[in-house]
C-alpha cells in the first residue's frame, strides 16, 4: 500500500493517549490510528429486529419504564 506524509497538529494531551495505546513502543502511530479507526467503522448493518428493539427500548426510557440497577440486582437476589 502506498503511503504519504501529512503533518498535523494534536493536542499533548491527544498524543499522549495514543502513545499510551501503541502495543508496542517501536508501533507507528499510523498503526495505532488505522487500528482505532477499523474499531469505530462497524460495516455491518443492523438487522430489523434489532432496530425494532431499539426503538421499543427508547420509547421505554420516553415513558420512564426504568429500572435502577439496584434494582435489579434485588430482584435477582445479587445484592
Amino acid at each position: 500500500m502506498a503511503s504519504t506524509t501529512t503533518t498535523i497538529c494534536i493536542d499533548p494531551r491527544v498524543k499522549d493517549m495514543l502513545s499510551s495505546l501503541k502495543r508496542d513502543p517501536r508501533e507507528s502511530y499510523n498503526s495505532v490510528v488505522d487500528r482505532l479507526v477499523n474499531m469505530a467503522i462497524d460495516e455491518e448493518t443492523l438487522s430489523d429486529e434489532a432496530i425494532q428493539g431499539i426503538e421499543e427500548a427508547l420509547e421505554d426510557i420516553k415513558h420512564g419504564r426504568l429500572h435502577s440497577e439496584e434494582e435489579i440486582m434485588k430482584e435477582f437476589d445479587l445484592l
